[in-house]
């Protein structure tokens, strides 16, 4: 691009934001920031102004904050038109035209996709429409359930053992309410952090007075003669009353909106460069067309340039940073998104933190503290080094580690102060489920190689 033509874009142009999200308000920040004077807009499906959703299942269901109250705060002025409530439907890429579900189309010079993920609905659709059945993704999810909670419910059952399925069960306990979970795999949390961390939040729900149903799935949501829930049935054959069901499942990437845009759009999210710019279906890299957040599977040094799927708060700021800055620049002023993948969780009084990738490891140690204790470091490794690293109630070695993956340590981790490993800090295997069968778990996805990759099958059934 010209010196001319990129003064005139940053002067005049016109830069449209799809998601009305915590990406797109960064990278609307960060654009005025960086001296984009032009027109700005961003669209939202949702009728609010970008808002916090860690809170929605913490904080928010026991009461400690309103759901309706957890806007983000502005870092600057963005000088930005709004167009809320209504969904992006198609791209026209050759046109430079967003379609938006009134009809309307947006024309621009550089477009950000930050659409994010929703929550997957239950699978069959006339249980899923049941009073009480619910799930957690939204500002309005969240007010509904706490509403729920509030009323005191006979049970509360979750399906799904993730992350987000048991902040709400904690929550549920802390609130004195009867709670049910039930998981595919063989423990909590097996898809993110695997069987031997697994087995850790497992002993920490059912010690605090969750009734965990492991190695079953849901088979039907039954309901009353006035259409609100009243019993889930089990693959075990057996049934357990609740009034208040919340469906756990994990994301759906919001892209559908992209079909045939010619785009490498798919399930997995909208492939882009270490710049942000995406591909189309042919891998060829677009230069007016950027991806941040929930929705990007971007390729990552550290981890073998495979495309990662990141579910972080994070990681979204820091790459609509990234885009902005990228979408106003010249080629040689661009700069790549290597931001360390970080997830924090907090239930049953204990505080859960990570850093790179725990998916891709095959092997965990435990290097500080012990399993029993609830408090500990435990450490993956990949191919001979270092690719992610867990605490439980032990945040302060996270910072250490996240440096042994940055410089590509050797695993298993050494020991230099002693002659050998110490006792019981032997490699275990991690315990990661099948990565051919579907799994809510992980917040970091690997993807493979290909930017047209979108070979993605999801069985809900087997849930």
């Amino acid at each position: 691009m010209s010196a001319d033509h990129l003064e005139r874009l940053r002067r005049e142009g016109r830069i449209v934001i799809v998601g009305a999200s915590l990406a797109g308000l960064r990278a609307a920040e960060t654009l005025r920031a960086e001296g984009f004077a032009g027109d700005l807009t961003l669209i939202g499906d949702e009728p609010h102004e970008p808002y916090d959703r860690p809170p929605l299942s913490k904080s928010a269901l026991l009461g400690m904050a309103s759901p309706l109250r957890t806007q983000l705060p502005r870092r600057r002025e963005i000088d930005a038109k709004w167009r809320l409530g209504v969904a992006a439907t198609g791209l026209d890429l050759a046109a430079k035209r967003v379609r938006l579900a009134d009809g309307d189309e947006v024309e621009y010079d550089r477009l950000l996709i930050a659409t994010g993920v929703r929550a997957r609905p239950w699978f069959k659709e006339e249980e899923a429409r049941l009073d009480g059945v619910c799930v957690l993704r939204t500002r309005e999810d969240a007010a509904d359930l706490a509403r729920r909670l509030r009323a005191g419910p006979r049970r509360v059952f979750v399906i799904g053992a993730g992350f987000a399925g048991s902040e709400v069960a904690s929550a549920c306990r802390e609130l004195g309410l009867p709670v049910s979970m039930a998981e595919r795999a063989g423990a909590p949390l097996v898809g993110a952090l695997g069987g031997v961390i697994g087995s850790v939040a497992a002993d920490l729900a059912t010690e605090h007075g969750v009734d965990l149903r492991t190695h079953v799935t849901v088979t039907a949501l039954e309901g009353d003669t006035v259409g609100r829930v009243r019993a889930v049935h089990l693959s075990d054959e057996s049934v357990v009353e609740a009034d208040v069901v919340v469906v756990s499942l994990g994301s759906l990437r919001n892209t559908e909106w992209l079909t045939g845009s010619g785009l490498g759009a798919g399930p997995r999210g909208v492939a882009c460069d270490a710049g942000c710019r995406a591909f189309d279906f042919r891998g060829i890299v677009t230069d007016d067309v950027f991806v941040a957040g929930d929705v990007a599977r971007s390729p990552h040094a550290l981890f073998g340039y495979q495309f990662l799927s990141l579910e972080h708060w994070g990681n979204a700021v820091a790459q609509a940073e990234t885009a902005a800055h990228n979408m106003i620049c010249d080629g040689a002023d661009r700069r790549p998104h290597l931001w360390m993948p970080a997830f924090w969780s907090s239930m049953f009084g204990v505080n859960i933190k990570s850093v790179g990738v725990p998916p891709m490891g095959e092997q965990l140690m435990i290097t500080q503290g012990s399993l029993a204790e609830r408090r500990f470091t435990g450490v993956y490794g990949h191919q001979g080094r270092v690719v992610a690293a867990v605490t439980f109630d032990n945040a302060r070695w996270l910072e250490f580690y996240q440096r042994q993956i940055e410089r590509g340590a050797p695993f298993p981790v050494e020991f230099p102060t002693l002659d050998r490993r110490p006792e019981g800090r032997q490699p275990v295997p991690a315990g990661f489920p099948d990565p051919s069968l579907p799994t809510h778990g992980p917040m970091v996805t690997l993807s493979g190689y290909s930017p047209a990759d979108q070979q993605l099958v999801f069985h809900p059934s087997r849930h």
